[in-house]
């Protein structure tokens, strides 16, 4: 049985090579580009077609040159997001067509200028925004989505930073306008946004942050939270019992039954907000029977029912924002915000564990168990670690479905163990007022 799962293992990569179009990459790690006849190529993540993990493979693709306004970029960092496993499910409103380069943002140094492009220059440390196509060597984007980062932020932190801090920022700031003494709920508090958003708040004075998160994460955030949370547990009553009246924020990224119990949560004049789904993903690949019962499971509104309890609902996309809606300026701005206060050294960027590109299956399904505190971050130019898993399975030592789950989920921790965390996990940033 192991030996007819390593041969179905390797039709599925030929197949995924013939649909990317491309020779599957030597090796990993290191970096640099390479010839194919005239064109030079370079290494990326190559999503053939939606699904589970099986669709990724690393690749050779030609390597892009900018277009007017673009920028050239050697990428040497990607941010994993959770969106990614929803986009390679094909789990979205609009998916794009496969075969794609997944990853929406990078760090790297710039390597050459599109025409028109001002502001930067060849070798400027920079991070970056990119509509697909971000794991990859080698990325070009138009300068509007491009930003100059720190000299003492290293690329780890900065591939770390515009996703997470920007949506968490948008949404405390911009949407429900956070301000002194008021009490914020956040969902999934170890994750990348969630600790972004215990950051920000830590530069309000007086601002209470409840949390749900894993139990097994909570000795590593307790301290970022005021109060923490069972994330399936009844927190209602939890938080209740704390403040009878309930919240001013609540930052919902789950979505399903969560939805009405956030409402429930509200304080007259609070606000809702809904940035993800994340309940809508339970297996490997997309379930209609996990979007329904999430579908389901949310509140459906009653606008009249909002005006009688002085509550605000809203949504948040910070790619929708980017990209569909046109509002890169005010992004610029929000950005320059917390850069300063990363240089004030009030916020500092979480990194949960360094990744090879090859490792990115391994990394998914991280995000995907929930084992992940901060951010997971493809270092493009890191050897991969050999994958323990992938030999034993091979060996023969894996014989049936749930001996090779228990299998896998013991050597996934395993594997995870000898993967780098990025310097400054857990350490707490000094709070101060935002300016």
């Amino acid at each position: 049985m192991a030996k007819e799962g390593v041969e179905k293992a390797e039709e599925t990569e030929q197949m995924i090579e013939k649909e990317a179009g491309k020779e599957p990459a030597e090796g990993g790690g290191g970096g640099g580009s390479h010839r194919l006849g005239d064109a030079q190529e370079m290494r990326a993540v190559v999503l053939a077609g939606f699904g589970g993990l099986n669709k990724l493979r690393v690749t050779r693709k030609a390597m892009p040159e900018p277009q007017d306004g673009e920028l050239k970029i050697r990428v040497k960092a990607c941010g994993l997001n959770f969106i990614d496993l929803m986009v390679r499910q094909g789990n979205i409103d609009t998916p794009p067509k496969t075969p794609l380069v997944p990853g929406f943002e990078c760090s790297g140094i710039v390597e050459a200028l599109g025409d028109s492009v001002k502001g930067f220059e060849i070798g400027d440390r920079v991070m970056a925004f990119v509509n697909y196509s971000a794991w990859a060597e080698v990325v070009c984007t138009p300068v509007e989505f491009v930003y100059k980062i720190p000299e003492d932020m290293s690329f780890s932190e900065a591939a770390a930073f515009p996703m997470n801090f920007v949506t968490a920022y948008m949404m405390l700031f911009e949407v429900a306008n956070l301000r002194e003494g008021m009490s914020v709920l956040i969902h999934s508090a170890g994750g990348g946004v969630g600790q972004a958003v215990a950051q920000l708040c830590s530069t309000v004075p007086n601002v209470t942050v409840f949390g749900t998160a894993s139990t097994f994460k909570h000795e590593a955030i307790k301290d970022s939270v005021t109060h923490l949370f069972d994330r399936n547990a009844d927190y209602v009553q939890e938080v209740k019992r704390i403040s009878a009246e309930g919240v001013d924020i609540v930052l919902d990224c789950l979505c399903g039954d969560n939805t009405g119990k956030g409402l429930s949560l509200l304080k007259p004049l609070g606000t809702y907000i809904l940035y993800g789904s994340s309940n809508m993903v339970t297996g490997e690949t997309k379930s209609f029977f996990s979007f329904a019962k999430s579908w389901w499971q949310v509140e459906k509104v009653n606008p009249i029912k909002l005006y009688e309890e002085n509550k605000v609902i809203a949504g948040f996309s910070l790619l929708n924002l980017l990209f569909k809606q046109g509002r890169a300026g005010l992004i610029r701005g929000v950005v320059d915000k917390l850069i300063a206060l990363y240089n004030q050294k009030k916020i500092k960027p979480v990194v949960d564990s360094l990744w090879a590109l090859e490792e990115v299956k391994e990394a998914m399904q991280r995000i995907h168990d929930r084992g992940n505190i901060g951010k997971l971050i493809l270092d493009v130019e890191k050897t991969p670690t050999p994958l323990v898993s992938q030999r034993r399975v091979g060996e023969g030592l894996v014989t049936d479905g749930m001996n090779a789950n228990k299998e896998r989920k013991r050597l996934r921790q395993e594997h995870f163990q000898s993967h780098p965390r990025a310097e400054g996990r857990g350490q707490k940033p000094q709070p101060g007022p935002v300016t």
